[in-house]
């Protein structure tokens, strides 16, 4: 298979999603510039990831058949650090830019840094596993990690302009991220079940409709959906 078909096929999805969620944000549209900077820390965190990953895999052995240990595996050593990683450049970095300064902001920016993440996980995955697990992953893992970082977005919008409860709103974007990473991933991992997959399935399809509804919450929360604010988009700068 050329190098080419294989690149194109890995980063498809995460571009089409990125530009999805780009013309979704339609009140006051982020710079270009700091959405693909927002792409790359995404690429970035995939080193957190793999610098906490790499030494816990010494540390920690888990059965690959028992589905407590894949409880832990799925939930702690791959949802929770994978989100975090992301989190990290979401929440400390992009959250104090002055271009993040609507509810719906709180996705975009999530969405981006995930779909870098994504896509490099997504190249790796591709070019090891060729075209037939580029094309099961642009309908599976990709869309997946899209729901979550819809959700953590939501979330961290709300902490950024819901008043006293910025900690605790900041504390769900996470753990409502994990949740669904964990339980999708979780059901995969035990798929020695027969059948159990389909619950990855099933926790995917239920993080689309709140990913749905929440995209929908955050853009009626605008605060330039009647404004038309052209001066504010001229003001914007990376």
């Amino acid at each position: 298979m050329s190098f080419f078909v294989l690149l194109a096929l890995a980063l498809a999805p995460g571009i089409a999603i990125g530009l999805y969620i780009y013309l979704k944000d339609k009140h006051e549209p982020e710079p270009i510039g700091l959405l693909l900077t927002s792409f790359i820390y995404g690429g970035a965190s995939t080193i957190v990831t793999f610098a906490v990953s790499w030494p816990l895999d010494f540390i920690v052995t888990l059965s690959d058949t028992d589905v407590v240990h894949q409880f832990m595996n799925a939930f702690f050593k791959v949802a929770l650090i994978e989100e975090f990683s992301k989190f990290l450049f979401i929440r400390f970095i992009l959250y104090y830019n002055k271009n993040f300064n609507e509810p719906f902001d709180g996705i975009v920016y999530s969405v981006m840094v995930s779909m870098g993440f994504a896509t490099l996980e997504n190249i790796l995955y591709v070019f090891q596993f060729g075209i037939t697990t580029g094309i099961l992953r642009m309908f599976t893992a990709v869309p997946a990690h899209a729901t979550f970082a819809v959700l953590m977005g939501y979330y961290l919008g709300k902490a950024k302009f819901t008043h006293r409860q910025e900690i605790g709103y900041s504390i769900l974007a996470l753990g409502v991220a994990t949740l669904f990473h964990g339980a999708y991933d979780y059901f995969l991992f035990i798929s020695f079940i027969p059948g159990i997959w389909l619950g990855a399935f099933v926790s995917l399809i239920v993080a689309l409709i709140l990913s749905r509804k929440a995209i929908r919450l955050h853009q009626q929360a605008s605060p330039f959906i009647n404004s038309g604010n052209p001066e504010a988009r001229g003001n914007q700068k990376v």
